[in-house]
């Protein structure tokens, strides 16, 4: 076959690919900022819900216990089987959106979620209760399989940082906020109330999603797909076709490889152990931090009721909400690397305030330990609960964006192996974090937490410092190095022919 015969069977091959032209209405990158927005603040808010079922059952623990006749322990299990689903979930239910769009795999996850709530509120047995908990924390997880699939839709790799950000406002501040929200109703109306509005908001939500979702398909191989398929049918040309790496797999191949490869990450991976263990430290903290909040600022300790205990909860929230606006500076700093680097990828850069968070967490941890005397005015553990919440905020995102920029098309993958271990520890801590304090003592119980904050404190100064060298190792992570030689290339052998997940 001579050369022209070559380029022309290239060209007939590229006339019958189906793919998105340069400013295609059609490319959700190429939406107009309104609609972007509409759509991640929509998934934003409802993923509020997702927190909010879990910290919100936290506020009428005693009311489950009276009910049920339970001890503490057994109360705190609804929490923990809700949490566990979160965790499990994202392994089954992210191939969805591959198979049959985001867009149905949201709706129907937050439709199905609601549904079980309401069994929660009219259940007559507690074996009953605590299966639907779980079963509801299962089908809430949508909203963490799918989102950062979703932005990556929306915006070019680049510029994922700023809606991310705002995204994980919700991951931070959920479990605080949601505590403050629920604790009037707990303590005005009960349990079974509180059970009620949590299905009422959850449903509340997903009439918003699908208002504002209106079917609008984001990901870009079922919009490619389904062009065409139609264009197939129109034309009559059945060699039209889609890129090789959109093409539709089997549900079962995709579910194998969402059970599998997290795993595999999970325990081969440096880059991802290190931010597992940071991510399900942080995230197994801000459930138990709901039961000590009740003990410091509670009877026990500073006196005040549920609602007052729901009011110190803001003090994080607070300390949360600042972490986006240092996050402007942060991302400015990111692009003013990815410039001078000449557009290559630099996942380094995601990590400079995140340094800073590393200090300041294990300090807000001591500071709020050491300051929970009755004696001391209760201000001064809120504000240190605020250094704690802005240093969360910042620790969560730089695990998020770190991971997405050195895995990318693997990224979904990665990150389900660090939401897995963050829900497995945010299930497992409430089980032990009560009990804790009582035994410990407040001081020494948040000295303990502290202690192990510095543990993990070196995390962001090594992926500063060798994050580059631990990619290059990494035969996930090197096939997105850009900035590789070509000696580099050919010594140390990129793989290729990977399916994304």
């Amino acid at each position: 076959m001579n050369s022209r015969t070559i380029r022309t069977s290239a060209k007939k091959r590229d006339s019958n690919l189906v793919e998105f032209a340069p400013n295609d209405p059609s490319d959700p990158r190429n939406w107009p900022a309104w609609r972007k927005w509409s759509i991640i603040l929509s998934i934003t808010f409802a993923n509020f819900t997702v927190i909010w079922n879990a910290s919100g059952y936290t506020t009428a623990l005693t009311m489950f216990e009276e009910k049920w006749g339970t001890s503490a322990e057994v109360a705190v299990l609804p929490l923990t089987l809700y949490v566990l689903g979160l965790a499990i979930g994202p392994m089954l239910l992210a191939p969805l959106s591959e198979y049959f769009g985001r867009t149905p795999v949201y709706l129907s996850m937050f439709l199905i979620s609601a549904l079980f709530l309401l069994g929660t509120a009219v259940v007559p047995t507690i074996t009953g209760f605590m299966i639907l908990r779980f079963i509801t924390g299962f089908f809430c997880s949508a909203s963490i399989a799918n989102i950062g699939g979703t932005i990556a839709d929306l915006w070019d790799h680049h510029h994922t940082g700023f809606p991310l950000s705002i995204f994980t406002l919700t991951s931070a501040s959920g479990s605080s906020s949601g505590y403050f929200a629920y604790s009037f109703i707990a303590q005005l109306h009960g349990l079974k109330a509180v059970l009620w509005a949590m299905t009422g908001v959850t449903g509340g939500f997903f009439v918003m999603l699908c208002l504002v979702l209106n079917l609008s398909e984001t990901r870009h191989s079922v919009i490619l797909r389904r062009r065409a398929a139609k264009a197939r049918k129109e034309a009559g040309n059945q060699d039209l076709e889609v890129a090789e790496d959109m093409r539709a797999q089997s549900l079962k191949h995709l579910i194998n490889i969402s059970l599998a490869r997290p795993f595999h990450f999970m325990f081969t991976e440096p880059v991802i152990m290190f931010c597992a263990a940071y991510n399900g430290y942080l995230f197994g903290l801000t459930f138990l931090f709901n039961g000590a909040f009740a003990l410091v600022f509670g009877s026990e300790g500073y006196g005040f009721d549920t609602i007052g205990v729901g009011l110190d909860n803001l003090g994080v929230v607070a300390g949360v909400c600042f972490g986006p606006l240092t996050h402007l500076w942060q991302e400015r700093y990111y692009l003013r690397r990815v410039q001078e680097a000449g557009g290559k990828n630099v996942p380094e850069a995601r990590v400079q305030m995140s340094m800073v968070a590393a200090v300041v967490f294990p300090v807000s941890l001591f500071w709020f330990a050491w300051t929970t005397f009755t004696s001391v005015h209760w201000i001064v553990p809120i504000i240190a609960s605020a250094f704690y919440g802005w240093s969360f905020y910042t620790l969560i995102l730089m695990t998020f964006m770190y991971v997405e920029d050195t895995y990318k098309v693997y990224a979904a993958s990665a990150l389900a192996g660090v939401c897995f271990a963050r829900n497995i520890f945010g299930g497992v801590f409430p089980l032990f974090g009560t009990q804790m304090f009582e035994n410990l003592g407040y001081r020494w119980a948040g000295s303990l937490l502290g202690f192990l904050a510095l543990v993990l404190m070196p995390i962001p100064f090594i992926l500063a410092r060798w994050g580059r060298i631990l990619r290059k190792r990494s035969p996930w992570a090197r096939e997105h190095m850009d900035d590789l030689e070509d000696y580099e290339i050919e010594a140390m052998g990129v793989k290729v022919g990977h399916n994304s997940s």
